[in-house]
């Protein structure tokens, strides 16, 4: 595929909110990308990547909620529910070295990419993450993105959640930092309507509340509601 046709191939991805609560202030874990990447360079932005084929395979113990499954599959590729929040789950751990998950028996055939999750003797806690937004970039950018973001608490890490000692060096600057305060810092511009609404959601956490979701056409933006 040429530098053209990146361009307008769209590749589904997930993307992790992974918050905790200090001193009554809400956090978020962050990390920097770096100057040289392709998409988004410099930019903040929160664990998450492109679904690899590789997390259509696994079939974890405790399935998302009923209510995500049919959001996640509006518009949708079939089957994408499952992937996208395991994506998610392991790109947190590729990119912070954070483990969501829980004791439990691995799989037969484990995927490359997902031995080491599994050689931790865990398996996915897909049931704790929470499906809040998602968005498609828009047309023109290096690299396009069809992101489905998830949000969840940290106490579902497994040993301390600032032990970022096994991350990649694809995010620099992991820190956990203040929901309101993270909107000083260098943010694409989609990273900062997802943090506008994952503070909404913090103020009411128990409410009902449907998922936005951004995409394109060739001719105009579009809004839905989940």
């Amino acid at each position: 595929m040429d530098d053209i046709e990146k361009k307008h191939h769209i590749r589904d991805a997930a993307t992790i909110l992974l918050l905790r609560k200090r001193a009554g202030h809400h956090q978020v874990l962050m990390g920097q990308r770096g100057a040289s990447a392709a998409f988004m360079p410099n930019k903040y932005v929160f664990p998450g990547g492109a679904i690899d084929p590789q997390d259509y395979e696994i079939y974890p113990d405790i399935p998302l909620n009923g209510h995500a499954m049919v959001k996640l599959s509006i518009k949708a590729p079939a089957n994408i529910a499952q992937a996208a929040a395991l994506a998610a789950i392991r790109e947190l751990w590729e990119e912070t070295g954070l483990i969501l998950g829980q004791a439990g028996t691995s799989p037969k055939g484990i995927p490359r990419d997902w031995q080491g999750f599994f050689a931790k003797g865990v398996v996915p806690r897909v049931g704790a993450l929470n499906f809040m937004f998602r968005a498609v970039t828009p047309p023109g950018r290096p690299r396009r993105f069809d992101a489905r973001f998830f949000w969840a608490d940290s106490a579902g890490v497994l040993g301390s959640d600032e032990d970022f000692s096994e991350a990649s060096d694809e995010l620099g600057h992991l820190h956990w930092i203040d929901l309101e305060e993270a909107k000083t810092l260098d943010l694409p511009f989609v990273t900062e309507v997802v943090l506008s609404e994952i503070i909404a959601i913090m103020l009411a956490p128990d409410s009902s509340r449907k998922v936005p979701f951004f995409y394109h056409d060739d001719e105009r933006s579009h809004f839905l509601l989940l």
